[in-house]
């Protein structure tokens, strides 16, 4: 199969040429075109959420090795959800080569951020499909590494979580205190505590302030949970 111009340039834009240059067509192809000689991209979305979120969770432990679940996990969610995968699909002009219905067309949907979304989901299926796990890891490294890099400004991480869950209770928002700040200059350890206005509180320890209160926050909310 010869790809069109348009399919080309989006190769390039992603960093890899397909092998079999119908699965990229098939990843771009939306079900309101589809067909029963012409495959939509539903499937490949399956198969590249679960790509996606096995090269993500390798990344996030291996970029933080001291990271507990209960940080990882929001980490995770704000990179494999929809509107991440959805912007990173702007940025590639991903949209440009969306083969739509006419309805589709008509309503805008090479902005919609769920087919957006989806059909980058497919491309990583694809690419996987054509090349292996090393290839999609390799683009999927690529495309989303400034978000890696930013990951817990972009998370709903367990200090935002606690806060609105004592504003739902229209308590006072809750206070950290720094307990202690040990070790040498180029590696220090910071302790610190979170209360609440009803007296919970939780302590722990992490080599920044930051994370000392993420964690803080996050043990808080476990003790919180289990007097649920």
């Amino acid at each position: 199969m010869k790809l069109s111009k348009e399919m080309r340039g989006f190769q390039d834009r992603i960093g890899h040429q397909f092998a079999r240059p119908e699965l990229l067509v098939r990843a771009l192809t939306h079900a309101s075109i589809s067909s029963p000689t012409r495959s939509d991209n539903q499937r490949l979305e399956f198969l590249g959420d679960r790509v996606l979120g096995l090269v993500m969770a390798t990344a996030l432990l291996e970029d933080d090795k001291s990271a507990s679940e209960g940080q990882l996990a929001p980490r995770f969610n704000a990179m494999v959800r929809k509107e991440a995968c959805a912007d990173v699909a702007r940025e590639i002009d991903l949209g440009e080569v969306l083969k739509l219905g006419r309805s589709e067309m008509m309503s805008g949907g090479r902005r919609k951020l769920a087919l957006l979304g989806d059909a980058m989901e497919a491309v990583i299926a694809a690419v996987y499909k054509d090349a292996g796990f090393e290839a999609a890891q390799a683009m999927i490294l690529r495309l989303w590494a400034s978000r890696i890099n930013a990951v817990e400004d972009d998370a709903r991480d367990a200090k935002t979580s606690l806060q609105e869950l004592v504003q739902a209770k229209r308590q006072k928002p809750p206070a950290y205190e720094l307990v202690s700040r040990t070790g040498p200059d180029h590696q220090p350890v910071f302790t610190i505590v979170v209360r609440l206005d009803d007296g919970a509180e939780a302590q722990a320890t992490a080599g920044s302030k930051r994370q000392a209160e993420q964690a803080a926050a996050t043990a808080l909310l476990s003790k919180l949970e289990q007097k649920q």
